[in-house]
């Protein structure tokens, strides 16, 4: 076990935020921790690392936060302290300066005992504290340090030639990466993930997944990326109302059991309620009467000693989005030939992709992925004509209404009212036409009359969609339309666009949506772009199966660069009958060798497993011989492998 929480409340002003929360944590959880902005996942998370105080309350709700000891937890926060002064390389390496200070303390002890052969005794003292420092070393992986810093650093986008980089130069997106390259090279018991996948990119994100998939501690993360908890979680908790719930298995299992949980629970209400209602009823009309006196006051006190359970939250205030279309376009939606996608002009004209190609159909639900800065908003700015190209041919076919999602909101006036946004579009439309629309999308009483600068990204898209609706379009063209939303907005949006029956082509990262909703995936890279007549997941296989092709192709042209290599070396080497008997007596020491040092390798393996175990810890002369044992055969082998590398050079020359 990590930690344990036991009635944790939190109280902000006159609200109460955090309702008795009680949460256990064990070594393997995966959990996943959502609920509705501003419901107090933040502030659950603060307590949990500390940096947040919980109420006290006397018994019987006296609250309790225990970590285990020598339980430590790590949490990503949005804006990360790193060391500014350090380069990237330093402060990655900054995590392992314990590790790295015994190897150095084993080099010193190296160096005492080649001054000290001669002193049997000293020697034995240098000798048992350098196999004590060896086996530490060696049980914390102090090998493979540069190892895991390499793969942390490359996975999330930090190329060796970026290492010397002064941590204050990078971008706050970068810094935020790299503070959870540090995060995930610390390993703690209890990793914290607030929101981890802001900042990365598509490849980026794939790779932290497959890397928190194997982590040997605990994970608790909060995000709204819905595809990254369904491949992490194996449990999620929600916070509604100040109080926390838990339920078994992912994000998707989450909902199905929530949907499940309110239905029953409103049910309840509604019986009791109703019971509740008919009891009042009798006590109405029989308190009064001499003969029904007496039935109406026992009911009076049945009726006082019943409770109303609280009303579940339900979804009346869910957005309703509804995208509908008068007419429909021909089959042949839209066709593009071989064009340029570029920014810039003239001299500064610079080509993000080039020769993309795409042919669109009536009913086409197309998704759009690609590399960041390879221009796929440009894109669907480019197939409207709103920006020019170079070359080829874009061709929209006749009855075709485009309505656009364009995520920096450019098509609303910021000085502008909601009402008035959608006034200026629709005359005709009263006020309360107007505010019957604007509901719909959540945005409601004197919200309706804030001018749309002051408005939070979620209102701002709540507010294009409400447009959008107006504008009937039979194609959608949408670019990151779940950016700023929450869970549930953008649950109400994925309905939407899977109930409508027009044409839509879309830009997104969230891989929950285009898994929903992308029947075809168009990928963008600099030369051009390839449609998969396949969803998300059909793509996602196709891709792995790729990376697995190239990976066995790189590797068979290494093989036969090798192969080439001994030919070579093995023509220039047979020259006399001398020189052909050395070489095969140098091939079969070599294969001898390879053998032995595998055979050392999986003892020695073996040896330090024994080593670690309590047996072997709590006894001090058992600790001994076995580091004895450990030391005897590393002595060995070195030299093999100084053998086999002296034959493997005459081999070549």
């Amino acid at each position: 076990m990590v930690l344990t929480l036991e009635n944790i409340s939190k109280i902000y002003g006159d609200k109460k935020v955090l309702d008795n929360i009680s949460l256990t944590i064990e070594n393997a959880d995966r959990i996943g921790l959502v609920g509705v902005n501003g419901c107090g996942k933040s502030t659950l998370l603060g307590i949990i690392t500390g940096s947040t105080e919980y109420e006290t309350q006397p018994e019987p709700n006296i609250p309790r936060l225990a970590v285990t000891k020598g339980m430590n937890i790590g949490f990503l926060r949005q804006n990360a302290g790193l060391d500014g002064s350090n380069t990237i390389i330093e402060e990655m390496t900054s995590v392992f300066s314990g590790l790295l200070a015994v190897e150095d303390e084993m080099r010193r002890l190296e160096k005492e005992m080649a001054d000290a052969h001669d002193d049997k005794k000293r020697l034995a003292e240098i000798s048992a504290e350098y196999d004590r420092k060896t086996v530490y070393f060696e049980a914390h992986d102090g090998y493979m340090i540069n190892v895991r810093i390499r793969t942390v650093l490359n996975g999330m986008g930090f190329p060796p030639e970026r290492d010397d980089m002064i941590v204050a130069s990078l971008s706050g997106g970068e810094k935020t990466r790299l503070a959870l390259c540090k995060l995930l090279l610390e390993s703690p018991d209890l990793l914290i993930l607030d929101e981890p996948t802001n900042h990365l990119d598509f490849d980026t994100v794939l790779w932290l997944e497959d890397y928190l998939t194997g982590y040997k501690g605990a994970l608790l993360i909060v995000s709204h990326d819905r595809y990254f908890l369904d491949k992490l979680t194996t449990s999620t908790c929600e916070i509604e109302r100040g109080r926390l719930k838990r339920y078994k298995g992912n994000y998707s299992a989450f909902v199905v059991q929530k949907k499940a949980d309110t239905e029953r629970l409103l049910k309840e209400y509604e019986a009791k309620s109703e019971e509740i209602a008919k009891l009042q009823d009798y006590v109405d009309r029989n308190l009064v009467r001499a003969s029904t006196s007496a039935m109406a006051k026992s009911r009076m006190k049945k009726l006082e000693a019943m409770e109303l359970p609280e009303k579940p939250v339900t979804n009346e205030r869910k957005a309703r989005l509804r995208f509908e279309y008068d007419y429909e376009p021909p089959l042949d939606v839209l066709s593009v030939k071989a064009i340029d996608v570029s920014v810039g002009e003239g001299a500064d004209r610079k080509t993000l992709a080039d020769n993309v190609s795409f042919e669109v159909r009536r009913g086409d639900k197309i998704g759009i992925i690609g590399g960041n800065g390879i221009g796929k908003s440009t894109l669907l700015k480019i197939i409207q004509q709103k920006l020019p190209i170079s070359h080829g041919r874009i061709e929209w076919n006749s009855n075709t209404r485009i309505s656009y999602f364009d995520q920096e909101n450019s098509r609303l006036d910021p000085e502008s009212t909601v009402m008035d946004e959608i006034h200026d579009r629709r005359r005709t439309m009263s006020d309360t036409e107007v505010r019957s629309l604007l509901a719909l999308v959540r945005i409601t009483g004197e919200n309706v009359f804030k001018k749309v600068k002051v408005l939070s990204g979620g209102e701002r898209a709540g507010l294009c969609f409400a447009v959008m609706m107006l504008e009937r379009g039979n194609v959608l063209i949408l670019d990151e339309p779940t950016n700023h939303l929450d869970i549930s907005s953008k649950e109400s949006l994925e309905e939407a666009l899977c109930d409508y029956t027009g044409t839509v082509i879309f830009v997104s990262h969230d891989r929950y949506l285009l898994n929903k909703l992308a029947g075809r995936i168009m990928e963008m890279t600099e030369n051009g772009a390839e449609l998969f007549d396949c969803g998300f997941e059909g793509y996602m296989n196709i891709r792995r199966q790729r990376m697995l092709a190239e990976q066995e192709r790189l590797d068979l042209e290494k093989r036969e660069r090798a192969e080439k290599k001994a030919a070579e070396n093995g023509a220039k080497a047979f020259r006399t009958k001398e020189q052909r008997a050395r070489s095969a007596n140098n091939r079969r020491r070599i294969k001898e060798l390879e053998a032995e040092i595998e055979r050392l390798e999986k003892e020695m393996a073996s040896l330090q497993a024994d080593m670690a175990s309590p047996e072997v810890c709590t006894d001090y002369q058992l600790m001994n011989k076995k580091c004895a044992e450990y030391e005897e055969m590393k002595k060995l082998s070195m030299e093999y492998s100084d053998e086999w590398l002296m034959l493997s050079e005459e081999e070549e020359q």
